[in-house]
């Protein structure tokens, strides 16, 4: 089945709000092996509605919009699905009983303009609304569905999942399944290079990379004429997957570095505290996105001038003889965070996060190191970009070393 997304309301095309309804349906189109050829976005023109909506029918089997469902002048999205098809809008007397009755319940006069949302055309029925005035609908046409829901996210989501995707699933013919990995650490031809294998594996498999913010994601659909056989195709890609990408793989698409090492500390009962100085705080911001990272996470210090490092612990003589930007004073505020909390863990990071050299290490350069009561361990990373990038790509890279050493330290303990 193919599909595409509308979105309507000539205040998406004026950037007054942010679309997303249409992430939140393309994900769920997809997850249940709906084809999506097309995303859109239409002002509230009647002329411009009508003509999508006739070519749309033409060109996919599915049309998905959302807003224009409302009781003002320039909710048009009724009257452009019934020009599209040629019929004619009626008022069902149920929906505004229901309509009337909301308002009622609420203590207030119903508008006549809300009349025009108990309209239906033959080919519609309608989809419930216990979260507003606005009805949906869902029309068949010539082997053909449009699907209108309101605009609002909190009234548009609820019809999704109970009336419109079940309804979707009896028409589909094969079971999709999905999974996800994330990675950290590689860039995604590097990722995509590494898995070739698996994207070449089966047809009715298909793997996707995707780079964001937090990583590089790596996206899986098997698709069967059964959801078991469709797992298990999925959960043999994901072994292949993790095979060919090892420690790079930090979890789930939806893990994120800071819960990775959130539950890792967790397990072992480890405690961690930071000294950060090129991340100004970005680094202790990450630890404390994940929910109980209290149980964990101690504290940590910004240490951003020589003299906060110096009364924090850092050794004098180490930034002498090696310079603020470097492995051993990176490592001597790792040292430093550990004792001042009395941690099991301490993570140091200190580097060159602005527009010029410092010490002659190049903008983008960062040193952090891991201090424990058995093992030390530095890295050095570069990023150059501005001064945003450099301290979010440092505070993950601690992270993502971190996290690294905690699974090294697992698999010498399994080990025979």
């Amino acid at each position: 089945m193919r599909a595409v997304v509308m979105s309507i309301g000539s205040e998406l095309l004026r950037g007054d709000i942010i679309d997303r309804n249409a992430a939140f349906l393309t994900q769920r189109l997809s997850r249940i092996g709906v084809d999506v050829r097309g995303v859109r976005q239409i002002g509230d023109d009647m002329d411009g509605l009508s003509a999508a909506f006739r070519d749309g029918v033409k060109d996919v089997d599915l049309l998905v919009c959302t807003g224009g469902l409302g009781p003002t002048a320039d909710d048009l999205t009724r009257q452009a699905i019934a020009a599209a098809l040629d019929e004619q809008v009626r008022v069902d007397q149920v929906l505004l009983d229901a309509i009337a009755a909301r308002f009622q319940a609420m203590g207030r006069r119903m508008p006549a303009s809300n009349e025009q949302q108990a309209w239906l055309i033959p080919s519609a029925s309608a989809l419930r609304n216990p979260r507003g005035t606005a009805p949906g609908w869902f029309v068949e046409r010539d082997g053909h569905v449009v699907v209108a829901m309101p605009g609002p996210p909190s009234e548009m989501e609820p019809m999704w999942l109970d009336q419109v995707q079940p309804r979707l699933e009896e028409r589909m013919h094969e079971h999709v399944v999905m999974r996800s990995l994330m990675t950290f650490g590689l860039g995604e031809s590097t990722v995509e290079e590494r898995v070739r294998s698996v994207i070449d594996w089966r047809p009715d498999v298909t793997i996707a990379t995707y780079a964001k913010i937090a990583g590089v994601e790596v996206h899986v659909t098997a698709r069967a004429s059964s959801e078991q056989e469709a797992s298990a195709r999925a959960q043999e890609a994901d072994g292949r997957l993790k095979a060919l990408l090892g420690q790079a793989v930090l979890g789930s698409g939806d893990d994120s570095l800071s819960s990775v090492v959130g539950q890792a500390l967790l397990a072992r009962q480890l405690t961690l505290a930071t000294m950060e100085s090129a991340t100004g705080g970005a680094l202790a911001g990450m630890i404390t996105d994940s929910s109980g990272s209290s149980d964990y996470f101690l504290g940590g210090i910004v240490a951003y001038s020589r003299k906060a490092k110096a009364r924090h612990g850092v050794s004098e003589t180490v930034m002498d003889e090696h310079g603020l930007i470097s492995e051993e004073t990176a490592l001597a505020m790792a040292l430093a965070a550990r004792a001042a909390f009395d941690a099991d863990v301490g993570l140091g990071v200190t580097g060159v996060a602005g527009n010029e050299s410092v010490e002659d290490q190049l903008t983008g350069t960062v040193f952090i190191a891991i201090s424990t009561e058995t093992d030390e361990q530095v890295r050095k990373v570069s990023r150059p970009g501005d001064r945003e990038t450099v301290k979010r790509f440092a505070a993950q890279s601690a992270l993502d070393l971190l996290r690294r050493q905690l699974w090294t330290h697992v698999a010498e303990k399994a080990a025979p």
